[in-house]
């Protein structure tokens, strides 16, 4: 995480609908500097380990439901340098109950019958399908709110001594481990392939195991319309004198919209550039013609990256962690760019 940047996101290829799931990494550190190893599921639904690079003794426990703060469902969790040392942080999510351990230790659970909310009349428990996330942020810019740069132990100093030796802080994760459970009982499965709302309560009961397709067709695609694309790039017309030029019908809306989100351009291009930039090619009176082909893009990187969709085969009981793999290498430096996530 260098100046200037808003530090590095991972995020997994595929979805969790309860399972055990576990990251053997080092956090960073400095005040205002935060890792994290969480889950999240795209109603908000979320289980965190997090790691203030003040405090370097502890890891927080902290969950949500549906995005609602509650900031008395955070616990911190006390270790041993969280930056010197490699810990194993495992969260343990079931129907029923979340349990954080470090190092093979259970440290704190949490049972859903504890999460009543007689307000909304509901349990505020995650319960819906979550991808894994590895992220390194810095909480402590003077732009965030004063609560969250509270919280982060100050603002970022950027003449740190991480920052003097490698030009960015940095969190190292040795592996991520993931085992799949059942489905809840009761739940609607009819196939393996792909998790879907039945329902905008965004609660379990309205999510579905099925075979629907996931792959979208292009990046104009949606979840309500996954098989729309481009406009076609290129057409011919003729000129009242007979020559012969290729234009563009792309609309001007295509060609706003980034082949690969995050670089320049719009449209199906190349390397970020317009669809609608092709090659011209006119004819004089001798018949001779000559091309030209414009590379210029049409607009500034974003610097932000987007979503690509992917496939993958079943593995283990239940409904699959399709991908499911065992992430390992000897470091992971979280350096410098927001790395897109990549949604299944």
């Amino acid at each position: 995480m260098a100046q200037s940047t808003v530090g590095t996101l991972l995020a997994s290829t595929a979805y969790v609908w309860y399972g055990k799931v576990s990251a053997t990494m080092k956090s960073s550190r400095g005040a205002g500097v935060v890792s994290a190893f969480i889950l999240l599921s795209d109603v908000k639904d979320e289980i965190d380990f997090e790691f203030v690079g003040a405090d370097l003794l502890s890891a927080q426990s902290n969950y949500y439901f549906q995005g609602i703060t509650d900031y008395d469902n955070e616990l911190n969790l006390t270790t041993t340098d969280t930056f010197e040392n490699y810990h194993t942080y495992e969260v343990d999510w079931t129907p029923d109950s979340i349990t954080w351990s470090i190092d093979g230790v259970s440290m704190r659970t949490k049972n859903r019958n504890e999460t009543w909310n007689a307000t909304s009349n509901q349990y505020h428990y995650p319960q819906t399908p979550a991808r894994i996330e590895l992220s390194l942020w810095p909480a402590g810019l003077a732009s965030n709110g004063q609560g969250t740069v509270d919280w982060a132990g100050g603002l970022v100093d950027w003449n740190s001594q991480d920052i003097k030796t490698n030009g960015y802080y940095y969190a190292m994760v040795k592996d991520v481990n993931v085992q799949c459970y059942n489905p809840p009982s009761g739940a609607n499965v009819t196939g393996s392939d792909s998790y879907k709302y039945t329902g905008l309560g965004g609660t379990n009961n309205t999510v579905a195991s099925t075979n629907d397709p996931t792959v979208l067709k292009s990046l104009l695609g949606t979840g309500t319309n996954m098989s729309a694309d481009y406009a076609s790039a290129v057409s011919s017309s003729s000129s009242a004198s007979g020559s012969k030029t290729a234009t563009s019908s792309a609309s001007a809306a295509t060609s706003d919209v980034a082949t690969v989100p995050g670089l320049t351009g719009g449209g199906p291009g190349t390397n970020g550039h317009n669809g609608d930039s092709g090659s011209s090619v006119s004819s004089g009176s001798s018949g001779s013609a000559s091309s030209s082909t414009s590379t210029a893009p049409s607009s500034s990187s974003t610097g932000i990256g987007g979503f690509s969709q992917g496939d993958g085969a079943k593995q283990g009981g239940g409904v699959p962690l399709k991908n499911e793999r065992v992430l390992q290498g000897s470091v992971f430096a979280a350096l410098v760019a927001v790395v897109g996530m990549i949604v299944l």
